[in-house]
């Protein structure tokens, strides 16, 4: 059974449509029915009736109140779900904490609002077992940057700093309604059980991680002249002349600690 709907722009809303596409994500995310899943957009509801029937219960966080009545009608007897009619930015993910199993999040994000749902994912990483989301393709590049690379930047420092991030497949455009502009990928986030490189104190990390990136052409000595000497950098081992992008996490986690 599919939906009828009127995509709205206001919500970014790119449904995707293609089974094939579906079935290789169902594939790699393989649930399992003891697992507790919270999809996040479900939209019209492909990916929702793909992995109801597989799971004991789905949790699902919906914005659109219009597509809710339909999501209801489509999930009727296909297993034990719960609709949140919510904005996922505002939502607090420890309601659908109800025993030790960590929750796995799967969904099709709209592109407009991806970096802002990770870092408020990321405040309940404690609860998350693994993430599998369809993004925009430049988003997920970033993601996944590494240092020296075109696409690392502020995003990718962030996130690798919580997580291991693996971009899975990339998807063009044809297979979702109506068509994105820009090619999206898929993309598996973990958070890490321990931090590889934990920083003594987080807010210090994220203040020179943005500060480095705000000036991403300058040196670090530069970028960084207001909270950090070149004598300081010098004497931590990081090389003043190098550019934001080719500063690895670990070495800014020693910057914010040296700060």
């Amino acid at each position: 059974m599919k939906l009828k709907f009127q995509p709205r722009k206001r919500f970014g809303q790119h449904f995707l449509r293609d089974e094939t596409i579906i079935d290789r994500m169902m594939a790699l995310i393989a649930p399992q029915s003891s697992q507790c899943f919270v999809e996040i957009g479900p939209g019209l509801g492909v990916l929702t009736q793909v992995l109801l029937p597989l799971v004991k219960h789905l949790d699902v966080i919906e914005l659109d109140r219009d597509l809710i009545p339909q999501l209801k009608i489509l999930c009727e007897n296909l297993g034990d779900i719960t609709i949140y009619q919510a904005d996922a930015l505002k939502f607090d993910f420890n309601v659908l904490v109800k025993t030790n199993e960590k929750l796995r999040a799967v969904g099709n994000l709209p592109y407009n609002i991806s970096s802002q749902l990770f870092f408020h994912l990321l405040k309940y990483a404690e609860h998350i077992q693994d993430m599998y989301f369809m993004l925009q393709k430049e988003v997920v590049d970033r993601l996944v940057a590494q240092a020296g690379q075109k696409a690392y930047g502020r995003l990718g420092v962030m996130i690798q700093y919580y997580c291991e991030v693996e971009k899975l497949f990339d998807v063009l455009p044809e297979a979702f309604s109506p068509r994105p502009k820009v090619n999206s990928a898929f993309v598996k986030l973990v958070p890490h059980q321990t931090l590889p490189y934990q920083a003594k104190d987080f807010n210090k990390f994220a203040e020179v991680v943005k500060l480095a990136f705000m000036q991403r052409r300058k040196t670090l000595r530069n970028a960084l002249k207001t909270i950090i000497t070149t004598e300081q950098l010098e004497k931590i081992g990081i090389d003043p002349k190098l550019r934001p992008e080719q500063i690895t996490i670990e070495q800014y986690v020693k910057i914010a600690d040296g700060v």
